[in-house]
């Protein structure tokens, strides 16, 4: 498979995945660390974990714009997605500026593609690139089986993401719904965070819902509007 195949399978970056569009809660240092790894100026290798909807995918884009932004090369590989396809696809990917490998929980007892992440490691490490991985657990928990491997995450920074709390997320929601141009009040934020599930990810695709409902009916953002539109 040729580089540019590959790079096509990782063009899955959202529009909205910028880390102006981050709230950075008590993760402010990370964010710090990321750009400083996309211009060279900090550490080649940053390791991210947090559970489902804390925001490991959304800064592993992030720092794709970025380096977009800056003129240099970046892929994004959702490793969960890619799994079923022959771990070559990771051949050739060191000549890039960036590498950021999401989901690598899911290579665990996949020995084939844990020694081509391994592999690719030392050619990018190597070669000069930066990779920024991100999973779901720490990496000596991942269970995988080789050791080489783990030993490799940890040659940089491993940053746990803090999740927000309950006030955190109802800022992030009406931060995230003022960038969209949404006039959202802080008695209807509190109203979807109370009646939707608190993952973030879920909050934001309800606000996305009531973003096209709210244009399509020409209709402000209103708590019997919400009912209606999500059904709650």
């Amino acid at each position: 498979m040729n580089l540019s195949a590959q790079l096509t399978l990782g063009l899955s970056l959202k529009d909205e995945a910028t880390f102006d569009n981050f709230y950075l809660g008590k993760n402010a240092e990370i964010v710090i660390e990321l750009k400083k790894l996309v211009k060279k100026q900090g550490e080649r290798i940053i390791f991210l974990c947090g559970g489902r909807g804390q925001g490991c995918s959304h800064l592993l884009q992030a720092a794709c714009h970025d380096a977009s932004q800056q003129q240099l090369s970046s892929v994004y590989l959702p490793l969960a997605n890619l799994l079923t396809l022959s771990p070559e696809i990771l051949d050739g990917l060191e000549t890039l500026s960036l590498i950021c490998l999401d989901d690598l929980d899911v290579i665990a007892h996949h020995n084939e593609w844990e020694e081509a992440v391994f592999h690719l490691f030392n050619r990018t490490y190597d070669s000069g690139g930066s990779i920024l991985f991100a999973a779901h657990t720490l990496p000596k928990s991942i269970h995988l089986h080789l050791p080489d491997l783990v030993s490799r995450l940890t040659w940089g920074i491993v940053y746990p993401l803090q999740p927000l709390t309950d006030a955190e997320k109802l800022a992030a929601l009406i931060m995230r719904a003022h960038r969209r141009g949404m006039g959202l009040t802080e008695e209807v934020g509190k109203y979807i965070l109370t009646h939707c599930p608190r993952h973030m990810n879920t909050l934001f695709a309800a606000l996305e819902a009531l973003d096209k409902a709210s244009l399509a009916a020409q209709r402000r953002l209103t708590i019997p509007f919400i009912k209606e539109v999500l059904q709650i």
